[in-house]
């Protein structure tokens, strides 16, 4: 995955953990990775890794919005997505 995915990955995770212990029954989170190909159709591999770090916590994705802008580094698109405790 390459260490800064894997970082987002451990990250998201964490804190899904956490929100879990908490009692929590939703958990919104936002994700945000480098729009390199925005003009083509190809896989989300960061993306992919970080909902499935939180769905390994006992959340299931419910929900999504998408959006894509620049940075002050460059183009990103944010995922927002709902999660549900399962």
């Amino acid at each position: 995955m390459g260490i800064i995915n894997d970082s987002k990955a451990n990250m998201a995770g964490a804190e899904a953990r956490k929100a879990r212990e908490r009692g929590q029954s939703v958990l919104v989170y936002k994700f945000i990775e480098a729009n390199t190909n925005s003009k083509s159709t190809a896989p989300m591999t960061g993306m992919a890794e970080q909902i499935a770090a939180v769905e390994q916590q006992g959340w299931r994705l419910d929900q999504m919005a998408a959006a894509e802008g620049k940075a002050l580094t460059g183009e990103r698109v944010a995922l927002v997505c709902l999660f549900r405790a399962v």
